[in-house]
């Protein structure tokens, strides 16, 4: 059954945010930011930093956008299928706020590399390597810790949609069973633990599959909000 005429601007509001919170995490980090560095080598990823510092800045400022979008998604999700539990809905709601925090907090690390990575390439030298080396390793730690309130936020909502039907069961059974892999494992690389790529890759398209169904098809039955 799909959305009645009156429900699909909220429904579909969904599914933009949905889609805009993974392609501008995407863009932002694998094409401004992840091919200009190599933690094995920060001096020559210093380099790259500050040769294309442009690109770093715009990519800061799309992580930037995503953390917002999070925040958008989150109250969306709660407005969709908050009235099936409602504290339970303002603890995924809270996780996702948490998580954009994280994440922004992971950008601020990233403008100062870039701001170091200036100065590194104006005059080169041990302490400036240093430092930048310690602000990626904190931007990373940041950026994988920031995996746990999504992952603990994403479980809650993704059942209570679930429950709701708002959106196909297969749909949030895909995003419930896979999301799980992501939580604990984005986190355990962060403590240098080897996992398999493969784990996450179940999980890799959802969000852009489900951003896209959502505001093409709608919900499968029921109210799309409840409020």
């Amino acid at each position: 059954m799909e959305a009645a005429p009156a429900d699909r601007a909220p429904l579909r509001l969904l599914g933009a945010a949905l889609f805009a919170q993974a392609a501008t995490s995407l863009v932002g980090g694998a094409v401004f930011f992840d091919p200009y560095v190599k933690p094995a080598d920060i001096a020559a990823s210093m380099g790259r930093v500050a040769d294309n510092i442009g690109g770093v800045y715009a990519g800061v400022l799309l992580q930037l956008a995503t953390a917002v979008v999070i925040i958008i998604l989150g109250v969306l999700l709660y407005q969709a299928a908050g009235h099936i539990n409602r504290t339970a809905a303002l603890i995924a709601l809270s996780f996702y706020i948490f998580e954009a925090l994280l994440l922004s907090v992971s950008q601020i690390f990233v403008f100062a590399l870039a701001d170091v990575s200036r100065l590194y390439a104006l005059g080169p030298g041990g302490a400036l390597e240093s430092a930048g080396g310690t602000l990626l390793i904190c931007h990373d730690f940041a950026a994988r810790m920031a995996i746990i309130p999504f992952g603990l936020g994403a479980i809650i909502f993704y059942y209570l949609l679930l429950k709701a039907g708002i959106i196909p069961r297969w749909l949030a059974l895909w995003g419930l069973i896979t999301v799980p892999f992501v939580l604990i494992g984005v986190p355990l690389t962060a403590f240098g633990a080897r996992v398999p790529f493969a784990l996450f890759v179940p999980y890799v398209p959802f969000e852009f599959f489900a951003g896209i169904f959502i505001f093409i098809k709608g919900m499968a039955k029921g109210k799309a909000f409840e409020v």
